[in-house]
């Protein structure tokens, strides 16, 4: 029997202590696999690390907090009642912080009102808009005073004069009067004139924005030219204003002449959604708008006692009339869609 070799177990202690594997480092555990390897160590995944929330910029910061502190120092204002009104019950402020910030979003976005001319409107002093009146509700007086603040370089405020039935309705008598609107009468008028204030007028009245819808753009008759008597007593000039896009916002096919009675209105329209659809009826269509002022007709040339002179107030009505109607023709001409 071969005699048995015996291999001491401190053979590899002893040649790593002076041969090469002095500077091997051993594996992972489990036999050395590779991580992804059967039986190999799992690589450990990373978690995203959440990025914080970028710090608005001081400017912005700064502009809200003076928004902030700007609004509560209005609602302040408001339950104190440490706001001025004037004789007509015009609430400047209310209007600029509320009720424009209202119509705006309306005019720019929903009707998307393209306003020319308005360089023709004075920078100072008082000035007579006379405008053709249409749209079956009377939303072309708002717009059209959304225009002027908007987009004359002054920021100035319309004072709209309105019919008796504007200050009849409950709640809408108080908005209007804190927006500047006025009774439609000469005194009114002429003493907003006088003041230097900017004065609206549609003189077509109740027949231009309760006409059908067949008869759209033909401006119905302005009246005895009261207007151009308030203007000529004030010596302010009166500038021509022509809207297209409000004939077609509620397109009046009827009128319930015997329910308008009843409720004490002058016409109850009927469209092609009123009343079929509900209160969904009386959603305006989404119609392309624009608002021209034409070149201003001076009345400061003439005598005190021209405002009495019926053959002068005839031609000037016709004058402002017939410009508003070519204005309109052209703009029509122009369009390229009611809602583009």
């Amino acid at each position: 029997m071969a005699d048995a070799k015996v291999i001491p177990f401190d053979d590899d202690r002893s040649r790593g202590a002076t041969g090469k594997g002095a500077g091997r480092r051993r594996g992972p555990a489990g036999g050395g696999r590779r991580p992804g390897e059967p039986g190999g160590a799992q690589e450990v995944q990373r978690l995203p690390v959440q990025q914080p929330e970028p710090e608005p910029e001081p400017g912005e910061r700064a502009g809200w907090e003076r928004r902030v502190a700007g609004g509560l120092a209005f609602l302040r204002r408001r339950l104190t009642g440490e706001y001025e009104v004037d004789e007509f019950g015009y609430d400047e402020e209310l209007t600029d912080q509320v009720l424009m910030s209202l119509l705006r979003p309306v005019a720019e976005k929903y009707f998307r009102v393209e306003v020319k001319g308005v360089e023709n409107i004075p920078s100072e002093g008082g000035a007579l808009i006379v405008s053709n009146h249409s749209g079956t509700l009377p939303l072309d007086g708002l717009m059209l005073q959304a225009a002027v603040h908007d987009h004359h370089p002054a920021g100035r405020h319309l004072r709209l004069l309105a019919a008796d039935l504007v200050f009849m309705l409950p709640v809408v008598n108080e908005l209007a009067r804190k927006a500047g609107h006025t009774l439609a009468c000469a005194e009114d008028a002429q003493r907003l004139l006088e003041r230097g204030e900017l004065v609206g007028v549609m003189p077509e009245g109740f027949k231009g924005i309760g006409k059908p819808f067949s008869e759209r753009y033909k401006l119905q008759r302005f009246g005895r030219g009261g207007f151009v008597s308030t203007a000529l007593r004030a010596g302010t000039p009166i500038v021509p204003c022509s809207i297209v896009g409000a004939e077609e916002i509620y397109p009046m096919v009827g009128n319930a002449k015997t329910l308008a009675r009843v409720l004490g209105f002058p016409y109850f329209p009927i469209t092609p959604t009123f009343p079929w659809l509900g209160p969904l009826g009386a959603l305006p269509l989404p119609t392309k708008w624009t608002i021209q002022f034409g070149e201003p007709i001076p009345t400061d040339g003439y005598p005190p006692e021209a405002a009495e002179d019926p053959m002068l107030m005839f031609n000037l009505t016709d004058q402002v009339r017939e410009q508003i109607q070519h204005t309109l023709y052209k703009l029509l001409v122009q369009r390229r869609s009611v809602f583009f």
